[in-house]
């Protein structure tokens, strides 16, 4: 009797469980900012639809496990494939937060020091130091925090088909490498500068350490361990694993040959899904009380967030989450799970707006009640509330545009210079640089101390062949921020076009 009556409270306790988690999902799924009372109600299919999200994808942890795991929309819309929780996501940055486990598992076995020159574990490669480090010598630790003083922000990938570089190609700039060469633009330790360069580095040194490549190193020693069988660093992914690949989206339209690829592989090179990086979370997490070691050691994963090695710690009132977030050509996605309770998540879509990101981070950290967690009343886009008037005019977009800012300040985000810096590029992409110059100009009046929106604008003027315009806004970009490299290097190009008219 009393057997039975365990198995029926047991049964009656999951069958509660089971009803709150569907009621949340309910709530998350027809009011997706119903904890934001300054915002009309919203579904989750809606706001996919006005930031041109095809499909998302998404795991929630509680208390150490995986609450819910649920994927919505289209993995490949002209396929009329559907987005499945097994679907594929390109990782993007995400990458270096794994890429920094398996260099950190070399520093625990001994084989690498954080705090040695990188040159001691280069093998077909030597860093090229030069007066800009000013004798300092660059660590991994600088390398995995950021703090290198590195050029090379992030990278563009490869369209299918084209030929790739070598992992050295793209760190001397060489072609096929469509990036620059990865180079001292300051010391190193003297301030965070977010380097995918030096990240690449880090990659070669891995590969230099274990003789191993890349990808099947960190396969065997990271991705297996942790539970992330499904996922890979192989670039070009497998042929295999073609069914489960999530189709990039820019703007809602597909990317020329369905996705890019991405041979700088330890910075942006990871396909994955949000169960494979829901049981990495846990396992960190686990990891700092002790209770697990799959990777890291317990003093190995304090020191790996405490100095944001390839991951960054945030601070909420005495209250600490980890995450990274990602973007690549036509993916954005996100993780972050908390020191405390066990509580995470993880976001993967097939678009390019992070707005949609963060309204479900917030989404489910009030469902979640997540400790101290900022919940901000999120402002409407402006540029994609004005977008479709530019479409059809130009003029009366951005007419709307000011009209919105003097009647409801504040109810759209007009704070952001990237608003109108990102729909000025959708313009340019799309050949229309006279709407594209109207808009970097309007950003221009309302940002005017800043240095990048001087140079979108003189991108646009160099692309219409303005190059008179061109070059003034290059020598404001200089004005504003004399280190710009970009600017310099465009400055010199115009000066050889007027040369030789």
């Amino acid at each position: 009797m009393k057997k039975l009556n365990l198995i029926v409270l047991l049964f009656l306790s999951l069958n509660i469980f089971a009803q709150n988690v569907n009621e949340k999902i309910k709530l998350f799924e027809t009011n997706l900012n119903h904890w934001d009372k300054t915002k009309k109600k919203f579904t989750l299919k809606e706001r996919m639809a006005f930031y041109n999200a095809n499909a998302v994808s998404i795991a929630v942890i509680k208390d150490y496990k995986i609450e819910w795991v649920k994927a919505y929309g289209f993995a490949d819309v002209s396929e009329k494939r559907m987005a499945t929780p097994q679907t594929l996501f390109q990782a993007a940055s995400i990458s270096k937060s794994i890429n920094s486990l398996g260099i950190l598992k070399l520093v625990q076995e001994g084989k690498l020091s954080l705090d040695d020159d990188i040159n001691n574990y280069l093998k077909t490669w030597k860093f090229p130091y030069d007066e800009t480090s000013k004798g300092k010598k660059i660590t991994i630790a600088n390398l995995l925090s950021h703090t290198a003083g590195l050029s090379v922000h992030g990278f563009g990938g490869y369209e299918k088909g084209a030929k790739l570089p070598t992992t050295i190609e793209i760190l001397d700039g060489l072609k096929p490498s469509n990036s620059k060469a990865v180079r001292s633009v300051f010391e190193p330790g003297f301030k965070f500068e977010y380097s995918g360069g030096g990240t690449t580095i880090s990659q070669l040194i891995l590969e230099n350490t274990t003789g191993e490549k890349y990808e099947n190193y960190m396969l065997k020693n990271v991705l297996i361990p942790l539970g992330m069988s499904t996922s890979s660093f192989s670039q070009p992914p497998a042929k295999d694993k073609e069914s489960l690949l999530a189709t990039a989206y820019i703007n809602g339209k597909e990317v020329k040959g369905k996705y890019h690829i991405y041979p700088e592989k330890a910075a942006a090179g990871l396909w994955t899904n949000p169960t494979d990086l829901a049981n990495y979370i846990i396992e960190t997490q686990l990891s700092l009380l002790g209770k697990s070691n799959k990777i890291l050691s317990k003093e190995m994963s304090e020191k790996r967030l405490n100095n944001n090695l390839g991951v960054f710690l945030n601070d909420f009132k005495g209250t600490k989450y980890f995450g990274h977030s990602g973007g690549n050509e036509g993916f954005v996605c996100y993780y972050g799970g908390s020191l405390e309770k066990g509580n995470g998540i993880v976001i993967m879509t097939n678009g390019s707006n992070f707005k949609l990101v963060e309204e479900i981070i917030s989404s489910i950290a009030s469902l979640n009640e997540w400790k101290n967690f900022p919940l901000e009343p999120i402002k409407e886009s402006i540029a994609l509330t004005i977008k479709k008037e530019c479409e059809k005019n130009i003029d009366k977009g951005i007419a709307l545009y000011k009209k919105l800012k003097k009647t409801q300040p504040n109810n759209y985000n007009f704070s952001n210079e990237g608003e109108l810096n990102s729909l000025g590029y959708e313009f340019l992409q799309n050949n229309k640089i006279d709407s594209a110059i109207k808009i970097f100009t309007l950003n221009i009046n309302e940002f005017p101390k800043s240095a990048n929106v001087y140079d979108s604008r003189g991108e646009a003027y160099f692309n219409k062949k303005e190059y008179l315009l061109s070059k003034t806004d290059y020598q404001k970009v200089l004005d504003l921020d004399p280190s710009n490299q970009n600017a310099k290097e465009m400055l010199l190009k115009i000066e050889a076009v007027l040369k030789n008219k």
